[in-house]
């Protein structure tokens, strides 16, 4: 007897925190649809050029999309119906046929330094080795402390953290949002409050994506979009879009709501650390997007073209 097909495929990246959030994704739509089984959902993992590239930092390959193209081009092709994302892992423009159907509820986006015996950042020794993949924080870390040393530290989460136990580095980063999602709380875990390391753009946030217009995919994801999750993460990749952002520029941004009222900080990096710009805007909640366009179009005049080249 042939199985019967799937009602909905998800379609993700392998690592942990990717399965995690497609889990979530998974969870949500069985609540939010009694007449949903568990079999009704399949989950389908894809491997991105991203996940292949454990060699060198991202920046070097590429930026954003090389953790959403080839999940993307399944999308298009018909071979799953919704996709889920790390929102800070996204290009600012989708392709053409492709939309953001939907936002979970944002996790903490602060993010957390983790070493052998738990520190602060000013604690940490002087000339330390740390690692990181993220130019943002290599970036916002050595405009803070010039005197330590930053080296390209890949892998997933688990990966990272054996790293560590194995003495390759002093410290390392990771974002907090993805350790709460995969239930984990190493020790030596250090918060960072958002004033000493802003957050990348929609860090903490999950996408759902799916074909633009796809009316019955639409209808189980509608009740899923976080209305507050989206009006931040909008502001946030409206001021990244203006500056062209990429893994390859060290730009953060972080959106913050009270009512009506949202705050909106950013800030953006020289890669050597020489230079940091922080700016902040308040206004409307709805006048979010407005908000990013205006203070990217600051920042990106306060800069000269050569500001983010090594």
């Amino acid at each position: 007897m042939t199985p019967a097909k799937p009602v909905l495929t998800i379609g993700t990246r392998g690592s942990p925190l990717a399965l995690a959030q497609a889990h979530e994704t998974r969870d949500r739509l069985l609540a939010a649809h009694s007449g949903l089984r568990e079999a009704d959902i399949a989950i389908r993992i894809i491997k991105t050029t991203g996940d292949q590239i454990q060699d060198r930092a991202l920046a070097e390959a590429g930026g954003k999309g090389l953790f959403t193209k080839e999940i993307e081009d399944a999308l298009l092709d018909g071979g799953i119906d919704l996709a889920v994302h790390s929102m800070k892992d996204m290009p600012t423009q989708l392709p053409p046929g492709l939309m953001m159907a939907a936002y979970l509820p944002r996790e903490d986006v602060r993010d957390v330094l983790l070493a052998l015996k738990p520190t602060a950042l000013a604690a940490l020794p002087q000339g330390a080795i740390v690692g990181t993949s993220s130019l943002r924080r290599k970036s916002f870390l050595l405009a803070r402390r010039p005197d330590l040393q930053v080296v390209t530290f890949r892998g997933n989460v688990q990966t990272r953290l054996r790293k560590l136990e194995d003495g390759i580095v002093s410290a390392t980063f990771l974002a907090l949002a993805g350790l709460h999602r995969l239930k984990i709380a190493p020790p030596g875990m250090q918060v960072l409050s958002t004033d000493e390391m802003l957050p990348a753009v929609a860090q903490g946030a999950i996408g759902i994506e799916c074909r633009d217009g796809d009316s019955r995919v639409l209808d189980f994801l509608k009740s899923l979009d976080d209305a507050a999750t989206r009006i931040r993460v909008e502001a946030e990749r409206a001021l990244l879009a203006v500056l062209d952002g990429s893994c390859r520029t060290p730009i953060a941004a972080l959106a913050e709501l009270e009512g009506d009222k949202m705050r909106l900080r950013g800030a953006i990096a020289r890669p050597d650390g020489s230079e940091l710009i922080e700016i902040e805007r308040k206004g409307t909640a709805k006048s979010g997007v407005a908000m990013g366009r205006d203070a990217g179009d600051e920042l990106k005049g306060r800069i000269g073209p050569d500001f983010f080249k090594a």
